[in-house]
């Protein structure tokens, strides 16, 4: 399994939303350069997030985009399904089947309550950790000496 470096970038776009001050936006275009994202991709990332409703935007002059949801309420997960899906990530092909002849009526692949599981631990693992917990992580002494500059920088680019 290989997740797209959209999710990753979705992530830490609401993570940048959260550090904001109530009333307070970012554009577009900041947090993509912040976050290394292509504008263009990145837009597409933020509709996803957006119909989603876990931000939003603020139209005019003095918009961009803030959190919806309050940060608690926002697991990885479910930045994880606006962005990739609620596909499941095993499908079985049918080798089983054929290897023993079973016929394309019978769904029996030997993988399928292994991958379920393992998908569901996953899944676990995901719906536990929100953007809230998240940053508290960046709260910590590993990360305050970088989160001077990241706290300059919103306090140079937020729009209020």
């Amino acid at each position: 399994m290989k997740m797209k470096t959209g999710v990753e970038q979705s992530v830490y776009a609401a993570l940048l939303l959260n550090m904001l001050p109530d009333g307070a936006v970012l554009h577009s275009e900041e947090i993509s350069r912040q976050i290394g994202a292509s504008p263009t991709y990145f837009q597409k990332l933020l509709r996803k997030m957006g119909s989603a409703d876990l931000i939003t935007s603020v139209p005019g002059t003095k918009g961009g985009f803030k959190l919806k949801k309050r940060p608690e309420d926002i697991r990885v997960y479910d930045i994880y399904v606006a962005i990739e899906g609620q596909q499941s990530l095993y499908t079985p092909s049918g080798i089983f089947d054929g290897m023993l002849e079973l016929g394309s009526d019978d769904e029996h692949c030997i993988l399928g309550s292994l991958m379920d599981e393992a998908e569901d631990s996953w899944k676990f693992v995901l719906k536990r950790e929100t953007i809230a917990s998240l940053t508290e992580k960046l709260q910590t002494e590993q990360y305050s000496s970088r989160m001077a500059g990241l706290r300059k920088w919103l306090d140079e680019k937020m729009v209020v």
